[in-house]
């Protein structure tokens, strides 16, 4: 098979406006008059984007999850899918399928929702542990094998995945290893009282209103410059300091890996990015370290919940965290 396979799902591929390359900052405002009062998950989001990794968003239905994700594709100028996690979902119908074709007496590959810049899975643990296993799969190798052949999948590629902590029944939890591939985690949470009164008044702006802000060249070039963000040896003993530390304080039966601390730092040199600086200082690793880490952190049955981000803003721990 040769070219870039012809995708079949719905997508949504904004126009690139012509006009000077802006700054990131600018998608974190735009974001924000449709998402109204949820700044810090914007500007989470946006770091996981910039930091090449993919996000958990953990929350209970309404608060806002699909527009951010949509908006994010509109804003990048990325083509979009969602998928609705299911227990009957097969791997093929989120990777993409091999279909016989009577014309050409041969089976053509039709690509499955994953071959899109950003893809939303909504509800992913109620996905079987076999279609979890696919998707996470595609997004640690960057690529789909079927027919014995390797497909690239876009890139940038952006993985948002939902799942509401307060279901249980009918559910398939995501297991540690999993949930490591994902370089945050974090919720959206209510909105405040201000923002809900803009709600009602229809002040917020609808994510389908939005134009591109940014293009693919430009999303490399902002990834790129994020990988050039200075870390000095402060900060980099900081970095070693925690992940030692959670491997040496008895309430945790897991310490971080190596993956966790490379997550780590690149978090903190996407949330620098944003900020216009091109050095990370400790308020970036304290901005970040509780969505890099807290699912990460294996604790004994004692510590769980907010008792992480308590453990975390221990002085032990090197970091200034206030719950």
């Amino acid at each position: 098979m040769s070219g870039a396979p012809e995708t079949h799902a719905a997508s949504l591929t904004p126009d690139v406006p012509a006009q000077s390359d802006p700054r990131p900052e600018q998608l974190l405002v735009a974001l924000a008059e449709v998402l109204l009062g949820k700044e810090r998950a914007i500007r989470l989001a946006l770091t996981g984007f910039l930091a090449g990794g993919h996000i958990l968003v953990e929350d209970v239905p309404g608060v806002g999850k699909t527009t951010l994700a949509l908006g994010l594709a509109r804003l990048l100028g990325l083509d979009f899918a969602r998928v609705q996690m299911t227990a009957d979902l097969l791997p093929g119908d989120i990777l993409g399928s091999s279909v016989f074709d009577p014309r050409s007496q041969r089976f053509v590959f039709h690509p499955g929702p994953v071959f899109h810049g950003v893809v939303l899975m909504d509800e992913i643990n109620r996905a079987s542990p076999r279609s979890q296993s696919a998707l996470l799969e595609a997004m640690a190798e960057g690529q789909v094998s079927a027919d014995g052949q390797s497909m690239p999948l876009p890139d940038p590629f952006f993985v948002i995945a939902t799942q509401n902590p307060q279901e249980h029944a009918g559910v398939f939890p995501l297991p540690e290893s999993q949930l490591d591939r994902f370089i945050l985690r974090f919720s959206l949470g209510y909105p405040g009282r201000e923002a809900e009164r803009l709600l009602i008044q229809g002040k917020n702006q609808h994510p389908a209103d939005l134009s591109a802000l940014a293009h693919q060249d430009l999303l490399q070039k902002w990834r790129q410059q994020v990988t050039a963000v200075f870390l000095g040896t402060e900060m980099e003993d900081m970095l070693l300091q925690i992940v030692q530390r959670s491997r040496m304080d008895a309430r945790i039966r897991m310490g971080l890996s190596p993956r966790a601390l490379l997550a780590l730092k690149s978090a903190a040199q996407a949330w620098a990015f944003l900020a216009g600086r091109d050095f990370v200082i400790p308020d970036d690793l304290c901005a970040v370290a509780v969505p890099v880490l807290a699912h990460r952190l294996l604790s004994t049955a004692s510590l769980s919940g907010e008792n992480l981000t308590l453990l975390l803003g221990q002085e032990a721990w090197g970091l200034d965290i206030h719950p």
